[in-house]
């Protein structure tokens, strides 16, 4: 048995960027032990993350536990250490998928708020520039409705300065018809008009 040991077959083993080096023996009673250590070795749930202070402390705790049992045999020993390395291997390729499960998640709904956050930018400046549109057409919409009253009301103001002179055109002419219709008289009748420009 201690010949079959010897002839142990070196395998290596790589899980995402970590490679170890195992030797894996032919015994079916250790390929069972190895299998019933895989089964065992349940991933802590993602809310409860390892700490590897913790995890290193407690390989170091089963190193010197081995190393105290000085009734086992190096075989016992290097199987131990083996079976050590390969779980710490498990553990490790595990936290790394889920930094990187962790990593993409959080990749994605960051992708996902800037596009959102861009989207909205776009509504927003559209938005502001209808309404500076709509103020622009309603700024001029109230300066041709202010210069049209402007021009209405001028025209109404040289309406009635046209009436209010041709007012004062009749009188005046009236006033003149007047003064000539009594200078005719005053002229027929040789008589003298009682006031003269308004200083007698």
């Amino acid at each position: 048995m201690a010949e079959e040991k010897a002839c142990e077959v070196e395998v290596e083993v790589k899980v995402e960027g970590a490679s170890t080096s195992e030797v894996a023996p032919p015994q079916p009673e250790a390929v069972k032990d190895v299998e019933e250590e895989k089964a065992a070795i349940v991933p802590p749930p993602e809310e409860e993350k390892p700490d590897e202070p913790k995890a290193l402390a407690d390989v170091e705790k089963v190193e010197e536990a081995s190393a105290d049992k000085s009734s086992g045999s190096n075989e016992d020993a290097a199987l131990a250490k083996v079976a050590t390395e390969k779980r710490l291997s498990l553990i490790n390729a595990w936290e790394e998928n889920e930094k990187v499960k962790v990593e993409n998640k959080a990749q994605k709904k960051l992708s996902s708020i800037v596009a959102w956050e861009n989207s909205k930018k776009a509504e927003v400046e559209a938005e502001l520039k209808k309404k500076e549109k709509c103020a622009q057409e309603e700024l001029e919409k109230k300066k041709t409705g202010l210069a049209e009253k402007a021009k209405n009301k001028l025209a109404a103001i040289l309406k009635q300065a046209e009436k209010k002179k041709a007012v004062v055109e009749a009188k005046r002419g009236e006033g003149v018809a007047r003064a000539e219709e009594k200078a005719a008289k005053y002229r027929t009748t040789g008589l003298t008009p009682n006031k003269i420009f308004g200083f007698f």
